[in-house]
């Protein structure tokens, strides 16, 4: 009984032991998150931007291309007292023809398992420890609810926002997009959802909410896909069908 009571002993703490041993050496092999949004100040990175917008009371789309640089401009203390880089974002023509305008700013803390960015009062955790396929975190778990009410988007796209599951998506790889190769690309998959998209019956609610995120090793965003829009039919009102919301592709063309 006593050889019984010895071995179960031994067996349990040999799997305890092998458990820590997993867990220490998965801890260890965890990528760096600084690695994907590396920051000092002068660093900067340009992208192009397809922007799409509903005008016409939301009858018409139009796409706005444009170039927009975002570049970090120093360090300082967030509203909390924390360690944060200021990022300014500059606009211009597509060409680059014409000089660079200021268009605003935004905040990026990096902290010890995760990095925010604060932006337009919406507070995003972008990336998030350990840096592994199918590992999954609430990207804007500190998001008001109808976090897009005060932009003027009235749709049902924000309603759940704070629940969207940010996952990293398969192991590091190369993308391509319009000609521009990447290579050490993460992907994080935000929300991949749409209803009646394309619109095969016009008399039916619709809606598309996408967003995806890819960054490279060593030089930080260089995709992005974000989209927000529903359509309403208003069968038999004057006002007529019409669509809300908007939506950016953003890629990266320049770096330092």
């Amino acid at each position: 009984m006593r050889l019984l009571s010895i071995f179960r002993f031994s067996l349990i703490a040999f799997v305890a032991i092998t458990f820590l041993s997993c867990d220490e050496k998965e801890d260890f092999k965890t990528e760096s998150i600084n690695d994907y949004i590396p920051l000092a100040v002068g660093k900067y990175i340009t992208y192009r931007i397809d922007s799409m917008v509903f005008t016409n009371f939301g009858k018409d789309i139009e796409y706005r291309k444009y170039q927009i640089k975002h570049r970090v401009d120093a360090v300082i203390y967030d509203n909390e007292g924390r360690p944060s880089y200021r990022i300014y974002r500059s606009i211009r023509d597509t060409a680059g023809l014409q000089p660079w305008q200021e268009t605003g700013s935004y905040t990026i803390t990096p902290l010890a398992d995760q990095i925010e960015v604060s932006e337009n009062n919406l507070r995003f955790i972008k990336l998030h420890l350990p840096v592994r396929s199918g590992y999954n975190w609430k990207g804007n778990r500190y998001f008001p609810d109808n976090a897009y009410n005060n932009a003027g988007y009235n749709f049902s796209n924000d309603d759940n926002i704070q629940d969207w599951d940010y996952y990293y998506d398969g192991d590091i790889s190369s993308f391509s997009y319009r000609g521009n190769n990447y290579n050490d690309v993460q992907t994080i998959e935000q929300i991949d959802e749409a209803f009646n998209v394309p619109i095969t019956s016009p008399t039916s609610y619709a809606a598309k909410s996408r967003s995806v995120e890819r960054y490279s090793k060593n030089i930080g965003l260089i995709y992005r896909e974000y989209e927000l829009w529903e359509y309403q039919p208003n069968t038999g009102n004057p006002v007529g069908p019409y669509k809300t919301g908007f939506g950016i592709t953003m890629w990266m063309i320049d770096h330092n």
